[in-house]
């Protein structure tokens, strides 16, 4: 059987082929834009866009898919490609081993056809998702999977809605400084925050199932916009 032959008999023909037309960017591929990009490419979108600045580092061997001991050291899109392509060789990549400023962000969505945000940098992630709603091009944004350890209280709504999460707060706020109040799809956990012991400066606590689940998400809602058009998930999101 082919890779996308039990994909097929669940979504059908028609949706497998416009998985396989689509060009899809993943903007940070750590724990949730790694397991991200793995669920689209193993659903069979056909072209990924992987930006991600950052190396692999020994402290990511605990949640990242990518991260591995021997990719220590190598730029995480180089780690992604390796990984992702072993999976599905005839899988389209473009990689962007760097960081990317704000004046850049609108410009990865170039001819994407519908993205996952999964960066903290936040004038950054607010430039970016702001674009993407200008431009009505279908966004997903992650919140914060640190911190967190039930999976049952993932959720997925409007970013309006989001609560329980200091990331979504800001972003929250500085969208609303941008014009934008709503109108975007997010994945958080209304889990108030926690750690066991007192975390270094600007260290949050991670276990490693809660980042990959936000990646699914992601990907799961990805897909339903790109399958039924990115207005009409969003709708549905805000229900």
């Amino acid at each position: 059987m082919a890779y996308s032959d039990r994909t097929k008999v669940l979504l059908g023909t028609a949706a497998v082929n416009r998985l396989a037309a689509c060009r899809v960017l993943v903007f940070g591929i750590g724990g949730v834009g790694g397991a991200a990009a793995e669920m689209l490419c193993r659903a069979g979108v056909g072209e990924l866009v992987l930006a991600d600045g950052d190396r692999v580092e020994e402290s990511n061997l605990n949640r990242q898919l990518f991260s591995l001991t021997t990719e220590i050291g190598a730029y995480k899109t180089d780690a992604a490609a390796r990984r992702l392509t072993a999976i599905r060789p005839d899988l389209k990549l473009t990689l962007i081993p760097r960081r990317i400023t704000v004046e850049e962000a609108a410009r990865l969505l170039d001819g994407v056809d519908g993205a996952v945000d999964a960066i903290d940098d936040v004038p950054v992630k607010t430039a970016f998702l702001a674009a993407a709603r200008q431009r009505g091009v279908p966004v997903i944004s992650s919140m914060g999977a640190g911190g967190k350890i039930d999976p049952g209280l993932i959720r997925c709504a409007d970013i309006a809605r989001t609560e329980q999460d200091p990331l979504a707060r800001a972003v929250r706020r500085r969208l609303r400084e941008m014009g934008v109040t709503g109108g975007i799809p997010a994945v958080f956990s209304v889990e108030p925050r926690r750690d066991a012991v007192e975390p270094e400066a600007g260290i949050t606590g991670t276990v490693s199932y809660m980042p990959n689940l936000f990646g699914c998400h992601c990907a799961a809602a990805l897909l339903k916009m790109l399958l039924t058009g990115g207005e009409t998930a969003n709708r549905e999101q805000e229900k």
